[in-house]
């Protein structure tokens, strides 16, 4: 069936624009790519807030430090790090949320109006494949904690050989059951994720502050981590090496949230208002990262006292508990905390993005349930075995990709059409966002120029044996991928936009 005729056709109230003609006749509409409508609009300030503390609080961001903390840096200069790089981060992610909220599409479709209505695929599908790493991620750890709880009690689980991939046959099935019971929360659908946020967003909060207070009493303090000089302190074995360091530290955390910085239209398009969004994102994203964080560093630290040796790793720290009700306790916290933060994170975005590929033929759920099977053949617990190559290969590696697509989308939306969209030529080939067969070629053409200065100094991250063939500048420059991408797909998208005068609405 052909596109319907180019006719916009919309009304706003309060800042918020809402569709008033049919376009399911449309190729490029389907249930799960339209607006959102006002009377769906369900997520208040402190739905957002809880969103980010729910995400926030998690596992990752508990052992977020001790990679900068075992590669020199002291307590105070890693939380810093990490809460100076969740404001960078903050910053494009309320840029790219007004658009959710204002028009009350996903993220795919705000993709549209700067890379063409097939275009789009491009950027949604990077950060699908991301996402979908981060789902593996995040399952594994689910898995994992149920495995750990559960050998205290099957102790000669330890013992069995690593026959599937590097893992033995229970960690196998406790990482496939947590993955079911995310593949369960996919099929009930986004209102079962708020409801699901709200619940975890204070249940790991309290079961950290539980945890320091625990740590600080058994250890009478908070151990030695917290009163070490930094290693890159003068007289020490990288004194003066702290800023060659810090910049690829500080990019990857960006790099952290740097998927969420540009789907978050996923989920401010449920918000009530704008204030909803901004004010809310910005009580919950670095102050619950930094305090998260914090807390990790904390109760590590007191774990030297306590039991002669660093323990990073809050799972192994809890199956120490003899007590079976404390046990059986935190693997239902914990398993619900990783649960909610995965889903949110990881499984809305790609669902969606997927979903866009082929609107009629994939929905919300089957593009959830694409996103779990990529997540499995990930394998993700080899990409966790080493904390430097998870933030210096894998966090900033990706920031790259995703700092040049957040560069093309604001240069977009706040440059060349000033906040203004045409909502109706959103979804049809006649409408003003088909460019050329689909696809826009400044947004390509800024797209591979934003990455392409990454590239080597990533070659020789990866690779020893091309390490010594690459030239230092690349490498360092890497340091700043995030950076670099986004502000050199940004100038040239500006550019070459403004050359060519985009029609606007």
């Amino acid at each position: 069936m052909s596109d319907l005729p180019y006719a916009p056709a919309t009304s706003v109230i309060n800042g918020i624009e809402e569709l008033n003609v049919n376009l399911q006749d449309s190729h490029y509409y389907s249930h799960d790519m339209a607006p959102t409508r006002r009377a769906d609009r369900k997520w208040a300030m402190k739905d957002i807030a809880a969103l980010w503390i729910s995400m926030a609080a998690c596992v990752p961001t508990y052992q977020l430090a001790s990679g900068l903390i075992s590669e020199g840096m002291n307590w105070w200069q890693a939380i810093v790090t990490i809460f100076l790089g969740n404001v960078i981060v903050l910053i494009p992610m309320v840029l790219n949320a007004h658009a959710g909220t204002r028009y009350g599409i996903p993220f795919p479709v705000y993709c549209r109006p700067s890379f063409g209505l097939l275009g789009a695929n491009i950027p949604a599908l990077l950060r699908a494949l991301v996402a979908c790493g981060w789902f593996g991620i995040q399952s594994w750890i689910g898995g994992n904690a149920i495995y750990t709880i559960l050998k205290v009690y099957f102790p000669q689980w330890q013992s069995l050989p690593a026959s599937f991939a590097g893992i033995n046959a229970p960690q196998l099935l406790c990482f496939l059951l947590f993955w079911s019971i995310n593949m369960l929360v996919i099929y009930k659908g986004i209102e079962s994720i708020r409801v699901l946020l709200n619940i975890k967003a204070p249940l790991l909060i309290i079961l950290g502050l539980l945890l320091l207070g625990w740590a600080y009493r058994r250890a009478g303090g908070f151990g030695p981590m917290l009163t070490q000089p930094s290693a890159f302190a003068p007289g020490q074995p990288k004194a003066g090496q702290f800023w060659a360091f810090f910049i690829p530290a500080l990019t990857a955390n960006v790099g952290f949230w740097a998927t969420l910085s540009l789907n978050i239209p996923d989920f401010t398009r449920y918000a009530y208002s704008q204030r909803d969004q901004v004010v809310g994102q910005a009580l919950g994203l670095p102050t619950t990262m930094a305090l998260y964080s914090f807390i990790g560093v904390a109760v590590t630290s007191a774990t030297v006292v306590i039991y002669g040796k660093a323990i990073w790793d809050p799972i192994e720290l809890l199956s120490m508990f003899k007590s079976h009700a404390v046990l059986i306790i935190a693997m239902i916290s914990l398993c619900i905390a990783t649960l909610a933060t995965n889903i949110a994170a990881n499984v809305v975005s790609p669902a969606n993005d997927f979903a866009h590929v082929a609107p009629r033929l994939i929905s919300f759920r089957t593009g959830g349930f694409i996103t779990g099977i990529v997540g499995i053949l990930m394998q993700p617990w080899k990409l966790l075995a080493d904390p430097t190559g998870y933030i210096f290969k894998w966090l900033v590696a990706y920031s790259a990709l995703l700092g040049s697509v957040g560069g093309i989308l604001i240069a977009d939306y706040f440059i060349i059409r000033r906040a203004k969209l045409d909502l109706a030529g959103l979804y049809q080939k006649s409408g003003p966002y088909w460019y050329r067969g689909g696809f826009n070629p400044c947004a390509i053409i800024a797209l591979i120029l934003g990455i392409a200065p990454c590239v080597p100094g990533f070659l020789a991250t990866v690779s020893d044996r091309m390490k010594p063939h690459i030239p230092h500048v690349w490498v360092d420059m890497y340091g700043y991928a995030w950076f670099i991408s986004f502000a050199i797909s940004f100038v040239i998208y500006a550019a070459l936009m403004s050359a060519c005068r985009p029609r606007t609405p």
